[in-house]
């Protein structure tokens, strides 16, 4: 792994105004290419906003090739990760998606594994824990409530995850508030695995009721604060990995603890 640099796009995701959010969004992602980002980060469910009841699932379609088709020319361009999120529509249920567009690659999707319970009855939940990769690092993506079940980031580190994308709906509450709801869960997914963490919310009124707390953490691998932003505005969030933290916690005897992992009482779990 070399140095990487993130963009952690704290933004405001206005419910149901997509193309307005995509405006946003092509800004951030060429001001993140600008400013020498390797991955620009956005929260959960960016282009259509959050929301959670029936009539904000009406209006949540499939995925449009035209999409794909933009930010994978900006990918191959920019030479840039983007890593943006939608509800989508999918044989007519409907999933948390976050979309992965790599340069000269064709687009992933990680969808939501972990429905939290005022979602439960319209959201799907995904089945697959995918990984990818770029300028050398590879990484996974949890969407909000999947970050409170271990085993997933567990299953991603064992499958050789270096970093572990944390995009959030996550609405009430103060940032204050919200990052220390974020220290108490996210500092043990990193020290546990020896990973990096980077986590980015949404912020300010989606215009669908809802108010997000903005912020952004990342978090090294030995569960130590590197950065942190509180923002109630749209904010670019930069913050370069460096390798030299990740060998140093994998190459201590006491303080790198998967590969004393007890796999015959925990299976691996399966990553595609």
């Amino acid at each position: 792994m070399k140095p990487v640099t993130l963009c952690l796009a704290i933004v405001t995701c206005l419910c149901n105004r997509f193309t307005d959010n995509l405006t946003t969004c092509l800004d951030i992602i060429s001001t993140a290419a600008r400013k020498g980002s390797d991955l620009v980060i956005f929260p959960e469910m960016t282009l259509t906003g959050y929301g959670t009841d029936h009539l904000f699932s009406e209006r949540i379609f499939p995925i449009d090739s035209g999409l794909i088709r933009t930010f994978a020319r900006l990918s191959d361009q920019l030479n840039i990760a983007i890593l943006v999120g939608l509800a989508e529509k999918v044989n007519e249920r409907m999933f948390g998606s976050h979309l992965v567009f790599t340069p000269h690659t064709p687009y992933g999707t990680y969808q939501k594994l972990h429905i939290a319970p005022n979602e439960q009855g319209l959201f799907t939940p995904g089945t697959r824990i995918p990984l990818f990769e770029h300028a050398r690092i590879r990484f996974g993506i949890q969407l909000c409530y999947d970050a409170h079940f271990p085993e997933l980031s567990t299953a991603m580190a064992l499958q050789g995850a270096d970093l572990i994308v944390l995009p959030h709906a996550s609405p009430r509450g103060t940032k204050q508030d919200k990052f220390s709801s974020w220290m108490r869960h996210l500092p043990a997914r990193a020290f546990d695995n020896g990973v990096f963490v980077a986590a980015v919310n949404q912020t300010g009124d989606n215009g669908a009721g809802l108010t997000f707390p903005g912020l952004s953490v990342v978090i090294g691998p030995d569960g130590k604060l590197i950065s942190r932003r509180l923002s109630s505005k749209n904010h670019l969030h930069f913050v370069t990995l460096d390798p030299k933290q990740l060998a140093h916690v994998r190459s201590h005897r006491m303080r790198y603890f998967l590969p004393h992992r007890r796999r015959d009482l925990f299976p691996v779990t399966p990553i595609d």
